[in-house]
């Protein structure tokens, strides 16, 4: 039997995917399983497909990608996106049966097309929904990641930057704080809040470290220079964040692909939620949900029109607090 996922484009949703590959293989062990996505990459190694496809995002890029997949016709799709495109790659794929919610006039293109029935759902939960209806059992509800093996190159060039960066640092829990969000500015905790985070942390014996992307750089030096904090913004990789989050004892993270990640890796997560729904996309795992309660939260605006309450008003003494619960509930000792 050939089954397809077609895995959705962001990294915490892809993370949240986990469930429905879990399923379809504990339903299917023999199947051979092909997972396309942007960041189908990040599940090798761990047991859930035969084959990951690097979608891309760009259409000229997925052009060359759909010719790609195996000529093998699919039995079963289950297309994660709600997108034309996804449901269409389906169909040009061959696939038999293709399971989708109905969205965006794609329902004829589709076998099966889901009608969503109003009730509020997380999204793994939501995505599960497409697993029973093509008779399914459910495996699991809790995204799930091996870490990469502690002798695994990522791992001994990850150990060799935390080894560059926190030689002067105090030698207690390292917690990585996650500067950036995809989805837009509105998920930012402000960087004056996290300034004075890392204050907290280094005074009591903790070893702050941030952690983004090249773009977050300028945020990155502004925090650096007012706060005892070292830093990994733009200096790791795609390929290299499994290995890194597995070597930290506790990640502090907006609303992002990064917190899903370090939970699904069974690292201890503290996620700030503002303009989205911790209902909706709370990572599971070890993870402490941190909120400031706002009338106009959620709004899921992608900027902030005003004074950004929501976020702002999380102090960073009860980020401390919820931090420390989650290292002291996973037995993290005081030094390494």
């Amino acid at each position: 039997m050939n089954l397809l996922v077609r895995l959705p484009n962001w990294l915490g949703d892809t993370v949240m995917a986990v469930p429905v590959l879990a399923s379809l293989r504990a339903a299917w062990p023999q199947a051979r399983v092909l997972a396309a996505g942007p960041w189908a990459s990040l599940l090798a190694g761990q047991g859930l497909a035969d084959v990951l496809l690097t979608y891309p995002r760009a259409w000229s890029g997925r052009l060359r990608a759909a010719d790609a997949v195996p000529s093998e016709r699919p039995d079963l799709a289950i297309i994660l996106p709600n997108s034309f495109e996804a449901a269409l790659a389906a169909w040009y794929w061959g696939a038999r049966r293709r399971v989708g919610f109905a969205a965006q006039g794609r329902s004829w293109l589709l076998t099966d097309a889901v009608a969503r029935d109003g009730v509020l759902r997380h999204q793994v939960d939501e995505y599960l929904m497409l697993v029973e209806r093509a008779g399914v059992e459910v495996a699991t509800r809790e995204p799930t990641l091996a870490p990469p093996a502690a002798d695994a190159a990522e791992r001994t060039e990850v150990r060799r930057l935390l080894d560059e960066i926190d030689k002067s640092a105090a030698p207690g829990p390292r917690v990585g704080i996650h500067l950036g969000a995809a989805y837009g500015p509105a998920k930012l905790w402000p960087a004056a809040r996290v300034a004075e985070l890392c204050r907290l942390l280094a005074e009591r014996g903790h070893t702050p470290i941030l952690l983004g992307a090249p773009s977050d750089t300028d945020v990155a030096a502004a925090i650096a220079a007012s706060a005892p904090v070292a830093s990994l913004v733009g200096r790791d990789r795609p390929a290299l964040l499994p290995a890194l989050l597995s070597e930290l004892d506790v990640v502090v993270s907006g609303d992002t692909g990064v917190a899903h990640l370090a939970a699904a890796l069974g690292v201890g997560v503290v996620t700030l939620f503002g303009p989205t729904d911790p209902r909706l996309s709370a990572p599971r795992g070890r993870t402490t949900v941190v909120t400031h309660p706002v009338p106009c939260a959620p709004c899921f605006y992608r900027s902030c029109p005003i004074e950004h309450p929501c976020l702002d008003g999380i102090a960073p003494e009860r980020v401390y607090t919820a931090l420390a619960l989650v290292t002291e509930r996973a037995g993290v000792g005081a030094s390494r």
